[in-house]
C-alpha cells in the first residue's frame, strides 16, 4: 500500500470525527431516532426536516421506489459531514498559520 491510498481513510477519519461533524451527525441520528420511534406521525415534522438537512444529496434519491429515499438521508448526511469535517479542518489549519505569521 502506497502512502497515498493509506492517506485517503486517514483524512475521512479525521473529517468525521471534528466536532462540526459529530455535531452534525448527532442531529441526524436525533431526527432519524424520533421518526424510528415515534409510532404516530400526525404532527411531527421531523422527516422534512431530516431531508431538509441532508439536502442537496438527499434530493437527488426523493423520486426512487420504496425506502430507497432513505438511503439518500444517509449518503447525504456523511456526505455533508466529511464536507463540515473538512471545512472545519481548514478554518483550523488557516487559523494556526495565520497566528503563527503574526
Amino acid at each position: 500500500m502506497s502512502a497515498s491510498s493509506r492517506a485517503m481513510p486517514r483524512s475521512l477519519r479525521r473529517y468525521l470525527t471534528s466536532p462540526a461533524a459529530v455535531g452534525y451527525l448527532a442531529v441526524v441520528v436525533w431526527l432519524g431516532t424520533d421518526i424510528a420511534l415515534t409510532a404516530s406521525s400526525d404532527g411531527s415534522m421531523a422527516g422534512v426536516w431530516l431531508f431538509f438537512l441532508t439536502a442537496p444529496t438527499s434530493f437527488l434519491f426523493v423520486a426512487l421506489p420504496g425506502a430507497l429515499p432513505w438511503a439518500g438521508v444517509v449518503v447525504g448526511a456523511l456526505v455533508q459531514a466529511v464536507a463540515l469535517g473538512a471545512a472545519h479542518h481548514g478554518i483550523r489549519a488557516w487559523r494556526a498559520r495565520r497566528a503563527v505569521s503574526a
